[in-house]
C-alpha cells in the first residue's frame, strides 16, 4: 500500500519515505529549515543561515561509501535514507515547489544570500541537479546558486551545462587532501567509487569553465593529514584561481570513522589562519615554515600583521561560498556543522573579544572554558 507523503517531512515524525525522490523532493539543512520557519527552534547566537543548503535525495540513497559520511551506503540497513543525519544534523525533506514558494513569499525574511544544490552519487543526480537549477534561476534569479558537485558521475560537458543554466559557483568536495587518505576514506579501500584523479580533473574543469573566484574545494582537517599537506592543497587551489572551504573533522555517528578523534583545536586554528592568509591576505605556502611533524611554526607574516588578522576574527569564521557584501565572509555559514555550541570550531557569526581570546588560547594548545558566560 503506497501513501502520498506530506509536503514537509522531519525525521522525528518517523514516516517512511519511499516516495520522497528528487527532483520533486529535496532535503535541507536543519539551519535552513529553521530560517524558513519550518522548525520552531533557535540557534545559539545566530538566528539564521545565509545559504539555503539543499540536498538531492532518493530512497535508494547515495551509492558512495565514504568512511566519514552519515549518508554512506553501508548505513542503509540502519535507517531510512531520508532519516539519516549528515554533518551532525538531520536534514528534513520538503517538496521543491514549496521551497521556492516559501522563499518567494519571504519566509526567510530576506536572510538567504544564496542557494546551494548538493549532489550525491546516484545515476539521476546530474539530470536532477540541472533541472533544479534551471527552475530556480527561472523563478528566483536574484539569489545566486552554488553547486556542490559529485565528480564521479560528471564529465566536462556537465559543468558547461550547469554554467550555461546559471550556476554561479561550482565546488568539489575533495575532503581528503592526500591520495592515500582519499583512497582509504573514499576510494577502493572502503568499496566506494570515488577516485582522486577524477576529483582533481573536475577542479581543473571548474577553473576553466567557471573562472577565477567562481570555484572552490571542500577540505576536511583532521583525517590524518599534516598541516603542511593540507595547506599545500590550499595553495594549489588558490593558484588555479579558486578558494578552499574548510571543515573540521567530526566523527559522524554510525559512520565507519565514528571512533576517530575529532579535529584538534590547535591544529584547526592554525590551519584556519593559514588558509585565510593564502586565500585572502596575500600569504603564500612557500613563505610558511613547518616543523618535522608538518605543523605550522611560522605563517610567513610579520607578527604585527598576524595579530591584526587574528584580532579581526575573520579567519575563524565558517569558510564557504561568499555572500553579497564581503567576499571574505561566507554566506554558507553552516551553523554548528562541525561542532556544537559548547565547543565552536567554525564560527557562524562575527567573533567578539571573548571569542578571539578563546581562539588565541586554543592556538597555543591551552584548555579553555566550554561555554561563553
Amino acid at each position: 500500500m503506497s501513501e502520498t507523503p506530506p509536503d514537509f517531512y522531519h525525521p522525528d515524525c518517523r514516516i517512511k519515505t519511499p516516495a520522497m525522490r528528487s527532483p520533486e523532493y529535496v532535503q535541507m539543512s536543519m539551519a535552513a529549515a529553521i530560517t524558513l520557519g519550518l522548525i520552531p527552534s533557535r540557534m545559539y547566537r545566530t538566528d539564521c543561515t545565509h545559504c539555503l543548503n539543499l540536498l538531492l535525495t532518493y530512497p535508494e540513497g547515495c551509492r558512495a561509501n565514504c568512511a566519514y559520511c552519515g549518508l554512506a551506503r553501508h548505513r542503509q540497513e540502519t535507517r531510512d535514507y531520508a532519516d539519516r543525519n549528515f554533518i551532525r544534523v538531520d536534514w528534513p525533506a520538503l517538496r521543491y515547489r514549496e521551497v521556492i514558494a516559501r522563499v518567494r513569499a519571504g519566509r526567510d525574511k530576506g536572510r538567504f544570500q544564496r542557494m546551494c544544490i548538493s549532489m550525491i552519487s546516484h545515476p539521476d543526480s546530474n539530470r536532477d541537479t540541472l533541472g533544479l537549477l534551471t527552475q530556480w534561476v527561472r523563478e528566483l534569479p536574484h539569489l545566486p546558486v552554488s553547486i556542490l558537485s559529485n565528480p564521479t558521475t560528471m564529465e566536462r560537458d556537465d559543468l558547461v551545462r550547469l554554467k550555461q543554466a546559471g550556476a554561479d559557483i561550482f565546488t568539489v568536495a575533495l575532503d581528503a587532501v592526500t591520495p592515500e587518505i582519499f583512497e582509504h576514506t573514499r576510494g577502493k579501500a572502503v568499496d566506494s567509487p570515488h577516485r582522486w584523479e577524477k576529483y582533481w580533473q573536475a577542479i581543473t574543469w571548474a577553473a576553466e569553465i567557471f573562472g577565477p573566484e567562481k570555484f572552490g574545494a571542500h577540505l576536511i582537517c583532521g583525517m590524518g593529514e599534516t598541516e603542511r599537506e593540507l595547506l599545500e592543497v590550499v595553495q594549489r587551489i588558490k593558484e588555479l584561481g579558486g578558494h578552499s572551504h574548510l571543515f573540521a573533522f567530526f566523527p559522524e555517528k554510525g559512520s565507519l570513522m565514528e571512533d576517530w578523534p575529532a579535529c584538534g583545536k590547535a591544529q584547526w586554528r592554525r590551519v584556519q589562519l593559514a588558509r585565510y592568509l593564502i586565500d585572502y591576505a596575500g600569504g603564500d605556502f612557500c613563505s610558511m615554515a613547518f616543523d618535522e611533524a608538518g605543523q605550522v611554526v611560522d605563517f610567513g607574516v610579520a607578527e604585527r600583521e598576524l595579530a591584526r588578522f587574528i584580532n579581526a576574527g575573520k579567519p575563524f569564521r565558517t569558510s564557504g561560498c561568499p555572500g553579497k557584501d564581503d567576499a571574505e565572509i561566507s554566506a554558507c555559514n553552516r551553523p554548528y556543522g562541525d561542532s556544537n555550541p559548547a565547543n565552536i570550531l567554525s564560527y557562524p557569526f562575527k567573533l567578539n573579544p571573548e571569542d578571539i581570546e578563546i581562539v588565541q588560547l586554543q592556538m597555543k594548545g591551552e584548555l579553555v572554558k566550554p561555554f561563553h558566560e
